[in-house]
């Protein structure tokens, strides 16, 4: 083996070896994180801005919301029932507080308070606010007989109660065809109260829902020989009803929850709730007043006919009240 010239040793290029090489990108991925490091640090310092927004404006502004959110709440689903939960300062009976200066008390039913025990209703005619009359749902439209009618007709007249009937008017069914179907089904007596039309759908055509009430109540007038009833609420009465042709028949209004009518008109039969508790009843039942007294309400009640032998006709008076 021949020996390397000493200036061949000294100037020869060191050489690197692998690990050198690979030392070097360490370096470089070391430095990497600084750059991460800024990012942080940039976040960090948003961060901070976001932080300038007051706490305690955020939540004042979402308990303003809250607030907001309650009150509509309130407004919309509570207040309108709020009277439910009034303190009664008056007579309570019968689960409600009854309007004040109202001796004449009455009820209404359909099918929906299902089978009524009517030898335990009776009860209600000598308690201290004696409930008298009751009116009953016996049609609707130009088909729909009410399935509990016939029986709570008879019971009702059977246990003494001063008793009505209703047919629920459908603006889209001919009013003929309704005034038909309502004397079809139902056989007022002398000692009922005249026939009731319930009008509470809204109307595609105020101006010929108008046109066809009346030819429904002519109709049933002529019939029974009495002026029908009409009953409705109060807004109904106002927004669709404004019109003198029907101020001349007796109403019956329905409004809930307050301490007297909102309606300014004449009227004779109030629906004060539709929560009222009565024994021999399971469902709640609707509850109303008369507007006036008891010898009011017979002048209003059907009058027996008495013909004599020369033909004339007068009308008898109605017996006394049980």
């Amino acid at each position: 083996m021949t020996k390397e010239p000493p200036i061949l040793v000294v100037n020869k290029p060191r050489q690197t070896t692998t690990r050198s090489r690979k030392a070097a990108p360490a370096r470089r991925r070391e430095a990497a994180p600084r750059k991460g490091n800024a990012k942080r640090g940039r976040k960090k310092k948003g961060g901070e801005r976001k932080r300038n927004f007051p706490s305690w404006a955020y939540y004042l502004m979402m308990g303003a919301v809250g607030v907001i959110l309650l009150a509509g709440f309130y407004y919309f689903f509570i207040r309108p029932y709020a009277y439910r939960w009034k303190p009664c300062y008056g007579t309570k009976a019968y689960g409600v507080c009854l309007p004040y200066g109202y001796s004449v008390h009455g009820f209404d039913i359909s099918h929906h308070q299902g089978r009524i025990d009517w030898e335990k209703l009776r009860g209600v005619q000598q308690a201290p606010f004696p409930v008298r009359f009751v009116f009953m749902k016996a049609s609707e439209g130009g088909d729909f007989s009410d399935t509990a009618f016939v029986r709570n007709f008879d019971e009702a007249r059977r246990v003494g109660f001063i008793r009505g009937a209703y047919h629920f008017y459908n603006p889209k069914t001919s009013p003929e065809r309704q005034a038909d179907f309502f004397i079809r089904s139902v056989k007022l007596e002398p000692g009922d109260l005249p026939p009731v039309l319930d009008i509470e759908t809204r109307p595609a055509d105020a101006r010929k829902l108008r046109a066809d009430l009346k030819k429904w109540l002519d109709r049933v007038e002529r019939h029974y020989g009495v002026k029908p009833i009409l009953y409705t609420s109060y807004k109904y009465k106002t927004r669709y009803l404004n019109d003198s042709l029907f101020n001349s028949y007796p109403y019956w209004i329905a409004h809930y929850y307050v301490d007297s009518v909102a309606y300014e008109g004449e009227w004779k039969f109030w629906q004060h709730t539709d929560v009222g508790t009565l024994p021999g009843i399971d469902n709640q039942v609707d509850l109303n007043v008369f507007n006036g007294t008891m010898v009011e309400m017979d002048s209003l009640r059907i009058k027996p006919v008495i013909t004599d032998q020369t033909g004339q006709t007068d009308p008898c008076l109605l017996p006394k009240n049980p």
